[in-house]
């Protein structure tokens, strides 16, 4: 569940987009974003009260399907934030799902800002699999630093096997991969041999020099 009060953490950089789902909404916080000069897109809940002040040319060649100037109308958020936002419908056709967007940026492209929320879903998924797949079950050192380091590591790890996948160009999950190399870490077997092998044979490799307790 979101915890809004983050917000009251986080320190804006001026310039920087900071991109939350509509679980962030505070519309006072979000105002103190904006007045620090740093951007923010959010998605808008389904009750946000609001008028459209204008409404910009939009490309609809994509997803966008409309481009507006609004200012809330909320009994409090007007008060929360009185200056104006942008508001953004967008339709996903890969998922058939519609999304409203609101953001204080009104210079990037419509296209733009919905890209910049679905690279938002990108990380999710990235770190949703570092939690999966890379489990670090006991650390080797509780300090700070040594728990970033290993932390790193589990990334750098994710990163490695992605680029094995995309040099490789193949079509098995990452999750197989680390299966395949973390059972083959003593092989001396190109990977290239190793991993097109294993994903051809749709299982993972055997390893010739272990004992065989059947054969007869």
């Amino acid at each position: 569940m979101a915890d809004v009060n983050v917000l009251d953490i986080l320190v804006p950089e001026p310039g920087a987009f900071y991109i939350m789902d509509r679980g962030y909404i505070d519309f006072g916080r979000l105002y103190a974003m904006h007045l620090a000069g740093a951007f923010f897109v959010i998605r808008a809940k389904k009750n946000t009260r609001y008028k459209r002040r204008y409404s910009h040319k939009a490309d609809k060649t994509g997803g966008v399907r409309c481009d507006q100037t609004i200012v809330l109308d909320g009994t409090n958020s007007h008060d929360d934030y009185p200056k104006t936002l942008r508001r953004i419908k967008y339709y996903d056709k890969k998922i058939g799902k519609t999304f409203n967007f609101l953001t204080n940026n009104f210079t990037a492209p419509a296209q733009n800002i919905a890209d910049l929320y679905r690279y938002r879903q990108q990380v999710e998924l990235f770190f949703k699999w570092i939690k999966q797949h890379l489990r670090i079950k006991s650390f080797f050192g509780t300090t700070q630093n040594a728990v970033k380091t290993q932390l790193w590591i589990a990334i750098s790890v994710y990163v490695l096997i992605a680029i094995i996948k995309k040099r490789l160009d193949l079509p098995t999950d990452l999750y197989t991969i680390l299966q395949v190399l973390s059972l083959t870490l003593f092989e001396k077997i190109p990977l290239d041999q190793l991993l097109v092998n294993a994903v051809s044979e749709g299982n993972h490799p055997v390893i010739n020099n272990q004992l065989n307790l059947f054969d007869y």
